[in-house]
């Protein structure tokens, strides 16, 4: 991979303030994995973000290295917060990528604060930290290794093939605090894959993550999200997906229902319209209530996932899974009883 022919660009003063930075430059890479995409490198003021609402959720803090995803999956929430930068939430989400570039250090100084308590951290939460664009800025070794030296405790959830480049660092990491992580495939269709995820790798090289972090003594999990209405979501599509990630040697299957907040929603409805018009009056009915899908379909979709599961041999009580990793939680918090309940992640 080449990274020549860099344009840089400073951006105005007032960009910086936008982007909660003191400076921001502007560079395009002239080489097809990156052709149309702007990266703002930024200098970040904090990496560590405490969650709102974190009573209801199984992490209090997290890092985000980035903010937009080149992954462009379709029905992401996370486009929202493009909003908050004056940047597009659709395609912008896809191709403006602010790049925290002091996140290393940054992370590695707020870690040794006599403020911070050494409490969990969850990261890929927000936008995917091993997104194409990591490649090139390869901040997560520095992340991980400022984790490792100070054996905080962290998660992973990740759509990315990149992780497998710092799997020595997770296995160091993982010897002297618990470690948890989780790779996201909600379905093994490839059609449905090339239209709604376009830039992630494909659902069969993740679970080739999840065999090789097995492979390696490191249990991992899947986060069987999102299961997508009216097209992802039959059971033989479900039995499919769920015998894929067993026979990758997942310690643990979650069942994650598509889930529509505003910026998504209207994305995402673009692109039904487009890809599957007939399908729209019945996502208009089924979202009729809000961002979640009811409460009837969430427990309907749960049961046969865990029916499945415990089928093919998933699940926490794996007598070969290792302990000295963090398995992510089986279920959601009140994933089933409470739509906006539902643990919202990539």
């Amino acid at each position: 991979m080449r990274w020549d022919h860099l344009g840089d660009t400073p951006s105005a003063p007032a960009d910086a303030a936008l982007f909660g930075a003191d400076a921001v430059t502007t560079r395009t890479f002239d080489t097809p994995e990156f052709r149309g995409i702007t990266f703002h490198e930024v200098r970040a003021r904090s990496i560590l973000n405490r969650v709102p609402g974190a009573s209801r959720m199984p992490f209090e803090w997290t890092v985000n290295p980035y903010r937009g995803c080149t992954h462009a999956c379709v029905y992401c929430f996370a486009r929202k917060s493009h909003g908050y930068l004056d940047l597009d939430t659709g395609l912008g989400f896809d191709t403006q990528i602010v790049v925290k570039t002091n996140a290393p250090e940054l992370l590695t100084r707020q870690l040794a604060s006599r403020r911070w308590q050494g409490a969990h951290i969850a990261m890929g939460t927000n936008v995917d930290c091993y997104q194409r664009a990591e490649g090139r800025y390869r901040l997560m070794p520095g992340i991980l290794t400022a984790l490792r030296d100070r054996a905080n405790p962290f998660s992973l959830l990740t759509k990315g093939t990149l992780i497998l480049r710092d799997l020595e660092l997770l296995t160091q990491a993982a010897e002297v605090t618990e470690v948890g992580v989780s790779v996201s495939v909600g379905f093994t269709d490839e059609e449905l894959w090339r239209t709604i995820e376009p830039g992630t790798p494909s659902p069969r090289r993740r679970l080739d993550v999840v065999r090789t972090l097995g492979d390696h003594g490191i249990g991992c999990g899947v986060l069987m999200a999102p299961v997508v209405p009216f097209l992802g979501d039959s059971p033989e599509q479900l039995r499919a997906t769920v015998r894929a990630i067993a026979e990758a040697g997942a310690v643990s299957v979650t069942p994650l229902v598509l889930h529509l907040r505003p910026g998504a929603r209207e994305w995402f409805t673009s692109w039904l319209a487009h890809h599957h018009p007939d399908l729209v009056g019945r996502y208009e009915r089924m979202y009729a209530g809000g961002a979640y899908a009811p409460t009837w379909y969430q427990r309907h979709i749960t049961r046969q996932v865990h029916e499945l599961a415990a089928e093919f041999g998933i699940g926490p009580a794996r007598r070969d899974a290792p302990r000295r990793i963090a398995r992510p939680r089986e279920d959601p918090p009140d994933a089933a009883a409470s739509g906006p309940e539902q643990l919202t992640l990539l």
